[in-house]
């Protein structure tokens, strides 16, 4: 069957699919592709932006893709390459007709270099102070190092199939620099702990790449998806400036990313998300509804995307922000990424000298630590 035929097949899918009472354009196409089969015609409609031929216009769902422009000269080979990225003059990057304000960059990251994000989202971020969703169920000393705990665990999985879940596979999300409050859907002043800065530097490049030069990454929210796992549909607008991009990068088992309107009634475009690939939503995008509706297993069992298969060099730049990743550090990487996603999205709150409101500091002073769950196996809305 052609592209065009496989993309005929997926649209006739989708209409066959009956509405539930009540349910919108949105909620529809989110409900098929959770419940779509890789490998199968389901996927036909899905907008692949590492093939080229759906970048040039002749693929599933490529009448919308056009390419987009990145400023060049903005940042120099050297700083890309100090944060694990290719120059940027050999980036590709697209946008969707009828998305302002949205870029998708295909992996742009050096062989490699993806070891040291995946191994920074399992083994150092995850670390105190920052927040986890497990906080709310277990002490502070529990929740110390995940990664310690949960290492030997996850280096032995495959011979031990019945063994209980390890922390770091319970891990649903963590918060970084002005830690989300997932009950007020707000940020504050004095729930805040130092962002790290690699993947600061990482953010600041590739929003200078793509035209917010002076970009601050201030908050980050990192999700830690399973097999089974979905992100409900929400929009990002607690950030208390709308200007700055929002910045996604993902790492591990690809996913179905579903970016809609600014309203439920409108059909969502769906779109492949790989390893290593980034997404900047700026502007008209920034506000619009979207949801990962599938995480999708390799179709080989479990095995890890072919990018993530080539080690990271041992000889890094003297002021490289990426750090050396042993073998031993990857076998656990790598065991937990054979069926799983991480996702990290960074973002700026506020604008350069703007300060959060008085009475949101003293809402937030009464109740600090995260109630909720970013909703990863909710199907409810949500905003963020």
């Amino acid at each position: 069957m052609g592209e065009m035929g496989k993309m005929a097949a997926a649209v006739g899918s989708v209409a066959t699919l009956a509405a539930e009472p009540g349910e919108d354009a949105f909620r529809k196409l989110f409900r098929f592709y959770r419940q779509s089969r890789p490998g199968t015609v389901d996927l036909g409609g899905v907008i692949d932006f590492s093939v080229a031929h759906a970048a040039r216009g002749t693929g599933p769902g490529a009448h919308k893709v056009v390419k987009s422009h990145l400023n060049v000269s903005s940042v120099s080979d050297h700083d890309a390459y100090r944060a694990g990225l290719q120059p940027v003059s050999k980036w590709r990057a697209y946008g969707l007709q009828g998305y302002p304000g949205f870029i998708f960059i295909p992996n742009p990251f050096l062989p490699g270099y993806q070891w040291h994000w995946v191994k920074q989202c399992l083994k150092l971020y995850s670390q105190k102070p920052n927040v986890c969703n497990l906080d709310k169920h277990m002490t502070t000393e529990e929740t110390q190092d995940l990664w310690e705990q949960s290492k030997e665990c996850l280096r032995y999985k495959e011979v031990n199939k019945r063994r209980p879940r390890s922390l770091l596979e319970k891990l649903r999300w963590v918060t970084l620099g002005y830690h989300y409050n997932w009950d007020n859907k707000k940020y504050s002043a004095d729930h805040y702990t130092p962002f790290p800065s690699d993947l600061a530097f990482l953010s600041e490049q590739v929003a200078a790449a793509c035209g917010f030069q002076g970009f601050r990454a201030e908050a980050g929210i990192l999700n830690y998806y399973r097999l089974d796992s979905t992100l409900g549909i929400h929009v990002d607008k607690s950030e208390l400036d709308h200007s700055k991009p929002l910045l996604s990068f993902s790492f591990g088992q690809s996913a179905i990313f579903l970016l809609g309107g600014l309203k439920r009634d409108e059909a969502p475009t769906p779109m492949f998300l790989h390893s290593g690939d980034i997404m900047v939503m700026s502007g008209f995008s920034r506000l619009l509804n979207h949801a990962v509706p599938r995480v999708l297993p390799s179709l080989e069992g479990e095995s890890l995307p072919c990018c993530l298969e080539t080690p990271l060099p041992a000889d890094l730049p003297r002021d490289s922000v990426v750090e050396p990743c042993s073998v031993e550090d990857w076998q656990v990487c790598a065991s937990y990424l054979k069926t799983a996603r991480v996702n990290m999205t960074v973002r700026q709150v506020l604008a350069i000298g703007q300060d959060f409101p008085l009475e949101l500091m003293e809402e937030n002073k009464r109740d600090i630590t995260p109630e909720g769950s970013c909703h990863l196996d909710d199907e409810n809305s949500q905003v963020k």
